[in-house]
This record gives C-alpha cells, structure tokens and sequence, in this order.
C-alpha cells in the first residue's frame, strides 16, 4: 500500500476538521453556536408563555411550585411571559420573542395555517373541559335564545366556533356582524361580567372562571360544553413549541415535556395545593389573587391530561370551517408526541398514539 507524504496527511487533517466544525455549526441554525445547540453545551433560554387562568393550571403550577426550574435543570434559564389571548401568544411565537406556550387549540390551529405549517409543533395537551353556555334563568332551551344576545370571548376564538356550530346544529343561524337567529356579541370576558349585570346580554359561551363567575351573578348553565364530546373530553388547552426551537434544542424541549407531566401529577394529586398556587400565582401577575372559592367551584369541570386530544381539536376545525369562519386546514405534521411518549413510557404510564 502507497503511503502518502507527511504534507498531504496534514492537509487533509485540516481538512476533515474543518468539515466538521462547519457541518457542527450548520446544525445549530440562524446564528445559534455550536455550543448552545442541544442545550446541554452552553446556558439556553427557554422562553415561556401561559395565561393566568384556571385552563393553564399546570402551567401555573408548574410556574409557581418550581417543577419547570427543577425538570430544565441549571443550565437552562426559564423566562415566562402571559398573556391574555391567543393571537397575541402567537404572534410572540411568529415574532421569535417566545420558545414555547400553553395555548387553545384554535389558535393553534390558525398558528400552523398561517406558517404553512412550519411555525410550530403540539408536544403535549394539558387541559380539557371547563366550558359552558351561562344563561339568564328564564331562558331554558335553545329555542328560547333566539333573539338574544349571547357573548363569546373574540370572534373566531374557540368558543365563539362552538357556539356558532352549536347553534347551526340546532337550527338557528349567526353571523359574524352580530346578526341572524342569536346575536353572537363577542368582547372581553371580565367585561361579559358587567354586561350580563346590567342586562346588556343575556349569557354567554366562555370558559372557567367565567363560567362560575356568571353562575355567581345569577346565571345558569344552559349547555356544559363536555357533554357535546365523545367521553366528555375535548382539548382546552395543549402545549406547543416554536419549531425552530424544537430543532436547536430537542433535550430541552423533552425537559419541558417533563415538566409539564410533573405539573401534571401534581394538579392532579394535590388538589388543594395546586388550588392555592393558582390563586396565589395570579395574585403576583395581577395585583390580586384569584378568589380560592370561585377555583374550587370551577375545579370538578376541568380534567387535566397529557393527551393533547388530537381528534377534537381536528372536530373544533371542521365546525369553524362549517360556520365559515375559516378554511380548511391541512394538519398533517402539526403533533410531536415523541418527547411524551418518552417520559410517560420512562414512568411505566401509557403511552398517547401519534394522530
């Protein structure tokens, strides 16, 4: 066998290592440095969003008890942002402000369309229930809301589909301008509390508290949004992450997955904890803590489940696109159940089949 000359042995050396350390900086994408790709190299900075909620009580626990701090580890620096809305959490996402955030399936959905589905990815569900139609006393079927005025949280939001399709179901039409059989008036939901005080409208279709805040005030449940769904579950809120992020740091993003099922276990295993948590936690974001009665009153309407409920959210599109409040959306590659079913198989629990 010919030997090659010293020179040439050198240089392609130089060679090989060069490819490397180029391929190496390649994989770590848009400026990030071989050292902080992966996360396990260098510090990385998760960025998380939540709403302040009782639907986002494993965020909120999560949050306040230390679970996500302790599951990412020290080399990972947790920094959450809440927000009010979906649109708003999302635009975050799009904006490259935000890594990952608890969120309803609808904006979800609208995330992933207007990405072409490229923007983001659901690694896990986190809630589902905790809906209902709050009506004034004297309305006691649907047929007795035609000509009211019911309120949802936003147009186009996840309750305002459901009510929408709910309404096509029975009969009765809407429009997006406020018109048809039942007047949809969509509007903030601390303001919904006033407007059915004064009498300006007469229920409307929101999630918890708002539900029991609007019992509080004198309202019934006309329709808990449960018994609309096969085995009474239907996604509220899942877990989605920015894909760019899941690329650059998928050990980070399976922490955050942990994170999310020990927030999870202790919601579910620690009730009155979890309960405590949250009131105090939204004490700290908004001034004023969250009334622990109107959380135990909510409390036996959510399920809180790692399954993301992928069959529902797909149903949720169906409908918005029934009451033609949006297109048809292709969700082929939208879930990444594998860094779940990792843990949950690590911990002996069953695996969630990938939709």
């Amino acid at each position: 066998m010919r030997r090659l000359p010293s020179r040439r042995l050198t240089a392609l050396a130089a060679l090989t290592v060069t490819a490397v350390a180029a391929l190496a900086t390649a994989g770590c994408g848009d400026g990030e440095s071989a050292a902080t790709a992966g996360g396990d190299s260098g510090p990385v900075t998760l960025r998380l969003g939540y709403f302040p909620n009782i639907t986002h009580a494993p965020a909120v626990v999560g949050v306040e008890k230390g679970i996500f701090a302790e599951k990412l580890g020290s080399n990972v620096k947790l920094d959450t942002k809440t927000f009010n809305a979906g649109p708003a959490a999302i635009e975050a996402i799009f904006s490259g402000a935000l890594d990952a955030t608890y969120i309803g399936p609808n904006p979800t959905v609208n995330a992933f369309s207007k990405s072409k589905g490229e923007a983001v990815r659901v690694v896990s569900g986190a809630a589902s229930g905790g809906v209902a139609l709050v009506v004034k006393p004297n309305i006691t079927s649907v047929e007795d809301l035609r000509g009211k005025k019911i309120a949802t949280p936003q147009l186009g939001n996840t309750q305002d589909v459901a009510i929408r399709y709910w309404l096509k179901e029975k009969g009765l039409t809407t429009t997006k301008e406020g018109g048809g059989d039942v007047k949809i008036v969509p509007q903030e939901n601390a303001q919904t509390i006033e407007t059915f005080g004064s009498g300006a409208i007469d229920g409307a279709w929101v999630p918890e508290p708002f539900v029991s805040r609007l019992v509080n005030a004198g309202g019934k449940v006309l329709v808990d949004e449960r018994d609309l769904w096969p085995d009474k579950k239907f996604v509220i809120t899942n877990l989605i992450v920015s894909t760019k992020f899941l690329k650059a740091h998928p050990d980070v993003v399976k922490k955050l997955v942990e994170g999310q099922v020990a927030a999870n276990e202790f919601v579910n295993t620690k009730p009155d904890e979890a309960q405590q948590a949250i009131s105090d936690h939204i004490g700290k974001i908004t001034g004023k803590p969250l009334d622990l009665k109107l959380i135990k009153q909510a409390w036996p309407t959510l399920e809180f489940l790692n399954d993301p409920i992928a069959s529902s959210l797909k149903a949720g599109l169906d409908h918005a696109v029934a009451v033609q409040l949006t297109q048809p959306v292709d969700l082929n590659g939208l879930y990444d159940l594998s860094f779940l079913n990792e843990v949950l198989k690590a911990q002996g629990k069953p695996e969630v089949p990938q939709p």
